[in-house]
């Protein structure tokens, strides 16, 4: 399904903004949530999902590149589009952001640079002068982070010292150990178990061009101790370990190298999700695929085959350009669409609600294994993947809101759905009283600190935002049953509101969106009155700008002085505002009306809005997410909810 299409910016047009200007919201708002209903009905796969692209920054489009010349399996039609679409995204200053409007990124500018060389783009041309300019500026290639690191090693661009020691034999640590697969989140070890093949097998990359990026260091690479700075006491005594397990790996057994490769083989296999990939995630499919060919497996064999069938699934090609997708999000999309069509519809039935619902009852994930159950051993499955399939990691966030929708229809068919999600989310619950998004107590804070974790995202711990979904699904299912958990999430939500009366958004960006989640979940348990609900309440007021819409960017996440603001309104970040506000009881004052007034002035004649923002962070400050869907459903929840509060008061 190829759902998405660009529309411009802006709104009805200057007379419909002048019509705005002079009437009440309510006098359009019908009009608006119709065009948006039929919309997002028209959109619906036939099958009954919705599932819209999911955009990176241009690092994944670049490693594709990469990857195929790692294989020697180059698609010269596909890589063209590709090259198209990376230098369509080269800011003024010569380098890569992370997202639209971000500071050049050192990582992201090495990784695409090079992708366009292996292309062919001449480096002497003039988007690749000044893209080199930005690296070299920054310290060079050596300045970039850990990823990027493996992928020079592996095409000969710097020695295998500077990549951190992480040998294949990690897979036989016994559970205890206090750096052990079990130890960190489920994103990491589909990433690094591949890896350690890699790391320990230090194939080359065919690279059939024979490209290098020698140009892009400051010193010669074979020289350079810079690989590794140190952020930390304890980052220093990683560091010091990394070189006695280097200096010991010559004495490895035979035998123990084959015991670990093939237990690393069996991980990698077991999670495979057939033509869906490893983990459902980009860079553990192109690791699980770079893997098999170093351990010998032929282009032909079913293993492999079904990673390069997998990675394709993700790529979006239009006429002149193409890019990759980082992962596919029909779960997460289809959750968020019934919502917004519910509300939409009243107390009226949607068929295209149900037919999503029936779609999504048919994946919750039951019996199968995962990840999960090494913590909790004893509890029964009932939550879903966020993907097509995932069948090893089903997804915290995504099962309440899931679960949530199935509550609000009353169909008796999805009874049995609902109650083995909740005890399954209840079962989840990790020992602060929060939620992670797919793990239990994840919170081994000094594995942030080895060298491979410069990202310091290694981990899965609880958060507010998926913590504030639990709290509303189960509270609207049954307040007093689950009374025990949700007076232990509240607690745990208190505590993680800032002193500013806002909340952090892992999620999405940023405290916008984490302030919108706990309101929402806050407005099942506690009095409108309660002091935290009013804290976030006039947080998001004091926040709205002058044109009546709100906007975050994603430098909130390096610099929190900044929360809640940003160079313009957003579409979908007012609607989160607006939902807010609503669930906090300021349905009928002023800021409300002027927020509707702005997601109205704004709709497109075809009943979508646009928003060139980044919607989310991947891993904040390092990976940064466009959810296309985002300014399809939030703006309609946000609007058809405001329409039910004040037709009922």
């Amino acid at each position: 399904m190829n759902a998405f299409r660009l529309v411009g910016e802006g709104g009805f047009g200057g007379a419909m903004a002048r019509v705005v200007d002079t009437q009440e919201p309510s006098d359009l708002i019908d009009v608006t949530i119709d065009r948006a209903v039929s919309a997002l009905r028209s959109e619906q796969d036939p099958d009954g999902y919705w599932c819209y692209e999911l955009e990176a920054d241009a690092t994944i489009p670049a490693e594709y590149v990469l990857m195929m010349h790692y294989m020697g399996e180059v698609d010269a039609c596909l890589e063209a589009k590709i090259a198209h679409y990376l230098r369509a995204r080269q800011d003024d200053s010569g380098g890569w952001p992370l997202y639209p409007g971000g500071d050049p990124d050192v990582s992201c500018t090495v990784k695409t640079y090079f992708a366009l060389k292996l292309i062919g783009d001449d480096p002497e041309a003039p988007h690749m002068a000044r893209a080199r300019e930005v690296v070299l500026a920054c310290g060079g290639a050596v300045k970039a982070n850990v990823f990027t690191h493996f992928t020079l090693a592996l095409f000969g661009e710097i020695p295998w010292r500077g990549v951190p020691f992480i040998p294949v034999e990690i897979m036989l640590l016994p559970a205890w150990f206090p750096f052990q697969i079990r130890k960190i989140s489920y994103w990491s070890r589909t990433v690094m178990v591949p890896l350690f093949v890699l790391s320990t097998l230090r194939v080359a990359a065919a690279n059939p061009r024979g490209v290098t990026v020698r140009e892009l260091f400051t010193t010669d690479p074979e020289r350079e101790r810079g690989y590794f700075p140190m952020r930390s006491p304890l980052n220093c005594l990683f560091f010091a370990l990394d070189r006695c397990g280097r200096a010991l790996e010559p004495f490895v057994p035979r035998f123990v190298r084959r015991r670990a490769l093939a237990r690393a083989e069996r991980f990698v296999v077991e999670r495979l999700n057939g033509d869906y990939g490893l983990g459902g995630i980009f860079p553990a499919m192109v690791n699980a695929l770079e893997m098999f060919s170093a351990l010998g497996y032929p282009a032909d064999h079913p293993w492999r085959a079904q990673c390069k069938r997998a990675l394709e699934r993700f790529i979006v090609e239009r006429e002149h350009e193409a890019y990759c997708q980082p992962c596919v999000s029909p779960a997460w999309d289809t959750g968020f669409a019934c919502l917004a069509l519910q509300e939409a519809a009243g107390n009226a039935a949607d068929p295209c609600v149900l037919r999503g619902l029936d779609w999504l009852r048919e994946r919750q994930l039951l019996d199968e294994p995962g990840d999960w159950r090494w913590a909790r051993p004893g509890l029964r499955g009932g939550g879903w993947a966020f993907e097509f399939r995932n069948d090893h990691y089903p997804d915290i966030d995504d099962t309440p809101v899931i679960a949530w929708t199935m509550c609000n229809t009353g169909e008796s068919r999805y009874a049995g759905a609902i109650e083995r999600a909740a005890e399954w989310i209840c079962g989840m619950q990790s020992s602060n009283g929060g939620w992670a998004s797919f793990e239990v107590d994840n919170t081994h804070a000094y594995l942030n600190e080895i060298p491979f974790a410069d990202h310091g995202a290694l981990l899965d711990p609880p958060t507010a935002d998926v913590t504030a979904r639990c709290v509303t699904f189960l509270a609207r299912l049954d307040r007093d049953r689950f009374a025990g958990a949700i007076d232990a999430a509240v607690s745990y939500l208190r505590v993680e509101q800032e002193d500013d009366g806002s909340w952090f958004g892992r999620w999405g960006t940023n405290y916008i969106y984490g302030t919108w989640s706990v309101l929402t979940a806050l407005a099942q348990v506690l009095d409108p009155a309660d002091p935290a609900v009013r804290r976030g309440v006039e947080w998001l007021l004091a926040r709205q700008r002058e044109d009546g819409g709100w906007g975050e960017d994603n430098f909130t996440y390096i610099d929190p002085s900044m929360a809640g603001t940003g160079s313009r309104g957003t579409t979908f970040q007012t609607a989160w505002a607006l939902l807010a506000l609503v669930e906090g009881g300021e349905g009928h004052g002023e800021a409300v009306r002027r927020g509707v007034r702005f997601l109205i002035e704004r709709q497109n004649p075809d009943g979508w809005w646009f928003d060139p923002e980044f919607t989310a962070p991947g891993f904040p400050r390092v990976f940064y997410l466009k959810y296309h869907g985002y300014t399809r459903y939030f703006p309609l929840w946000a609007l058809a909810r405001y329409r039910r509060v004040c037709a009922s008061h």
